[in-house]
């Protein structure tokens, strides 16, 4: 479970390094070049992509291994399971927003 959390970490923190990258090239956007404009938007999505989907495979493997020890509890694992869903959800949703709005400045 520690190798899952770090790697969500990883991927996290990558995708927050590398949005002000992509705004330093704001500078030469100005002058007629926005590839890094571009890299960053890729990078924001694609990242935000890959570790909302490690979260949500971690979480939904965990709730299903919980459920199949304590099937009296399905109920509560699965409320539980729904709402940590939505929060991970929201964090790969930050990550599409920020890529937006980087393309929409190129």
């Amino acid at each position: 479970m520690n190798s899952r959390l770090a790697t969500l970490a990883t991927v996290f923190v990558t995708s927050v390094l590398f949005s002000p990258v992509a705004l330093a090239g704001e500078e030469a956007a100005a002058a007629g070049g926005n590839g890094m404009l571009g890299v960053g938007a890729g990078l924001a999505i694609g990242l935000s992509a890959l570790g909302a989907g490690i979260g949500q495979g971690g979480q939904g493997g965990s709730a299903m291994e919980g459920i199949a020890r304590n099937p009296q509890a399905a109920g509560k694992i699965q409320t539980n399971m729904i709402i940590a869903l939505a929060f991970t959800e929201a964090l790969a949703l930050y990550g599409f927003a920020v890529g937006f709005l980087l393309i929409s400045k190129i």
